[in-house]
């Protein structure tokens, strides 16, 4: 991937993030902003309750990285026409998969949304009683925005990736 592309990914990520918020849905929409021929409204919506790891509890994995994992699954899952998948084409999704959990964990030391948000403001919030305490935290502007934009860039390049083979 071109390091243009790869800095126009994080960018588009960081700016989905910052201005619309749900970082789970902000990926996949990033994703579908610099990739328009995946686009897939029904993806993009089931993406809409993973905003802040599930349902903005923060107790999950973070909805950046699960976002894109869909979109990269998108890509090289097994359909639901060929579910007993004799091929094993679902672990072509499985290792894509791994290989950006390792982002993650080389990043931030975890996957879940509570741990992130801990190391980069120094604590989690509930963010249905602590809207404002979260955004003050660098919420929107610092901390989930560079996770969307790091998690955009790092599926764009596994996107690269697969449209070269």
């Amino acid at each position: 991937m071109e390091r243009n592309m790869i800095y126009k990914a994080y960018d588009v990520g960081f700016s989905f993030e910052r201005d619309y918020g749900g970082c789970a849905q902000c990926v996949v929409g990033a994703l579908y902003k610099l990739y328009p021929d995946l686009k897939n409204d029904g993806i993009f919506k089931s993406a809409t309750g993973l905003g802040a790891g599930v349902g903005l509890t923060t107790k999950g994995a973070c909805g950046a990285l699960i976002g894109a994992v869909m979109v990269i699954s998108q890509l090289t899952g097994r359909s639901l026409e060929n579910i007993a998948d004799p091929e094993k084409q679902r672990f072509v999704a499985y290792r894509l998969g791994e290989r950006l959990v390792n982002d993650f964990l080389e990043k931030y030391g975890t996957v879940t949304c509570e741990r992130i948000q801990e190391k980069l403001m120094g604590r989690s919030f509930y963010i249905y009683e602590e809207w404002d305490e979260f955004l003050e935290a660098g919420g929107h502007s610092t901390a989930c925005t560079t996770v969307v934009g790091n998690a955009t860039m790092w599926a764009a390049e596994l996107i690269e990736e697969i449209r070269k083979k």
